[in-house]
C-alpha cells in the first residue's frame, strides 16, 4: 500500500531506536536507561494523579512543571520549554529555530536523530568530522553556516566540550541559533544554561530520561532566550498542545524535588562508569573518556559488529553502530554492578576463545 503514501514519506530514513527485545535474563545495556529507579517521591506523585481528575486535560503550559524547572535552573519560567521527551523538543526546535538559507551544522559522528529531523523538515544540512581521537573541535565551526546542533557531551562518543569551549562557538557565532543537546551533561560535564544570560542565540536541551531515570515518563525541556522559547510554542501549539500528561508533570517535579536522591544516584552511576572503564581497559579495550552514562569503547583485534552479535547471544546486549568511522566501536551503558560483572566475564571468555556469535 505504499502508493498510498505521500512523496515525503518516501523518502525518509527514519531515525532506529535501540532493540527492546524480550530475552530471558538479558543484560540490557544497549538504550542507556538509568540502572537506578526513580525516586520514591517521583512515584508516589504519579500514584496520586491516578484519579478521576485524568477525565481533564492536562495544563497545556505545564506551568507548574516550568516554574519548578526554572527555580531549579536559576532562570525565569518564561525561559522554559517542555515537551514529550527531549526528541520532541528537538523536533520542535529543528522546525522553529534551525531551517536556514546556509545548512545546519553538526559532527559527523553524533545523535542519529539529527539528520532524521533535517530530512523530515528539509533542512539543509552539513557535517563537521570529529578529529582523530573522536572530539569536537569548535574551529572547525568557523565556517558559513544557517544554524548549529553539538551534543554535549557527545552521543554516542561520550567526549564532552567544557563550557568555555561553547563560549567560544557562540562567540564565533553571534547571529546564530546555537542549539546544545544535553541529554547527558548531568554526569560529568558542564552545562551551557549559565551562557544563556550573555548569548540570546542558545538553546540548551535537556531529558529526565536518563540522570532522573525517568525514560517511561517522557519528559525533556529547553532552557534559552524567551523569543526562541516562543518559537517553539508556536510549533508546539500548531501540533500538539498536549504533550504531557498529569503523571508526567507531577512526576518530573516531584524528581527535582528530591535533590538529595538525584546527586546520590549521579555518584553510584558515576562510580560505576569508572569500574566498568577499568574492567574494558584490562581487557583490552580503547575506551574514550567518558562523561556520560555509557562508554564507546573498541578492541583492537576484533571488529565491533562480531562483538555485538557474540554477547547478543550470550544475552548481553549493547549498542553497535554500522558507520563509517565508528564501525568498530561499542556504545555500552553503565548498568548495575552485577550487569557489569557478567558482561565482563562473558567479553574475558569471548577474547580468550574467539570471537563466535
Amino acid at each position: 500500500m505504499s502508493r498510498l503514501w505521500s512523496r515525503l514519506v518516501h523518502d525518509l530514513r527514519p531515525y532506529a531506536p535501540g532493540e527492546q527485545p524480550r530475552m530471558p535474563d538479558l543484560v540490557k545495556l544497549n538504550t542507556n536507561e538509568s540502572p537506578i529507579g526513580p525516586s520514591p517521591r517521583v512515584l508516589d506523585a504519579i500514584r496520586a494523579e491516578a484519579a478521576e481528575t485524568l477525565r481533564l486535560y492536562p495544563d497545556p503550559e505545564a506551568t507548574a512543571l516550568r516554574h519548578a524547572l526554572a527555580a531549579y535552573h536559576e532562570v525565569a519560567p518564561e525561559q522554559v520549554f517542555v515537551g514529550n521527551g527531549s526528541d520532541e523538543v528537538l523536533a520542535h526546535a529543528f522546525a522553529a529555530l534551525l531551517k536556514h538559507d546556509a545548512p545546519l551544522l553538526f559532527p559527523d559522528v553524533t545523535y542519529s536523530f539529527y539528520p532524521a529531523y533535517c530530512r523530515l523538515f528539509g533542512i539543509e544540512h552539513a557535517t563537521v568530522a570529529l578529529d582523530e581521537a573522536l572530539r569536537v573541535r569548535v574551529a572547525d565551526y568557523r565556517r558559513p553556516a544557517g544554524a548549529i546542533i553539538l551534543a554535549n557531551p557527545n552521543a554516542p562518543t561520550g567526549v564532552a566540550l567544557s563550557r568555555a569551549e561553547i563560549a567560544g562557538l557562540l562567540d564565533d557565532h553571534p547571529d546564530l541559533p546555537v542549539v546544545i543537546d544535553e541529554a547527558y551533561v548531568d554526569f560529568g560535564a558542564e552545562t551551557a544554561i549559565p551562557l544563556i544570560v550573555a548569548h540570546p542565540n542558545l538553546l540548551v536541551v535537556r531529558t529526565m530520561s536518563k540522570s532522573r531515570a525517568l525514560a517511561g515518563l517522557r519528559v525533556g525541556y529547553a532552557i534559552g532566550d524567551a523569543a526562541l522559547i516562543e518559537a517553539l510554542g508556536r510549533v508546539k501549539d500548531s501540533f500538539n498542545s498536549y504533550p504531557l500528561g498529569r503523571p508526567a508533570q507531577a512526576g518530573a517535579i516531584a524528581s527535582l524535588e528530591d535533590e538529595a536522591f538525584f546527586q546520590q544516584g549521579l555518584a553510584e552511576i558515576v562510580a560505576s562508569r569508572a569500574r566498568l572503564n577499568r574492567g574494558l581497559v584490562e581487557l583490552g579495550f580503547e575506551v574514550l573518556p567518558s562523561r556520560a552514562n555509557f562508554l564507546f569503547a573498541r578492541h583492537p583485534a576484533h571488529g565491533g559488529a562480531a562483538l555485538a552479535a557474540a554477547l547478543r547471544e550470550r544475552a548481553v546486549l549493547v549498542r553497535h553502530f554500522a558507520a563509517p568511522r565508528i564501525a568498530d566501536h561499542l556504545r555500552i551503558t553503565v548498568g548495575t554492578d552485577a550487569q557489569t560483572e557478567r558482561l565482563l566475564s562473558v567479553l574475558s571468555r569471548l577474547l580468550e576463545t574467539g570471537v563466535r556469535a
